[in-house]
């Protein structure tokens, strides 16, 4: 199945790209994904912690990805 993930904050600007189009197999939690993405992009592989977001709501590592959706990556954000 084919997903969209974006990219934002630090992680788009190491990046270079704002989004991808990216397919993974059917019933792929977020955290499958992840490990997807850290073979694709050596600079996440160096990331232990990063806030995923699907369809515009936090999502913890067990959530499943339905077809079609939107993830969106943001590094870990602190604030005072």
């Amino acid at each position: 199945m084919n997903i969209r993930i974006r990219y934002f904050a630090s992680i788009r600007e190491i990046l270079r790209i704002d989004e991808e189009e990216i397919e993974i197999k059917d019933g792929a939690t977020v955290m499958d994904l992840i490990s997807e993405l850290k073979q694709r992009h050596e600079f996440l592989s160096t990331k232990n912690q990063l806030l995923i977001a699907v369809n515009g709501s936090f999502a913890q590592p067990s959530t499943v990805i339905k077809p079609g959706e939107e993830v969106a990556l943001f590094p870990p954000v602190s604030g005072g």
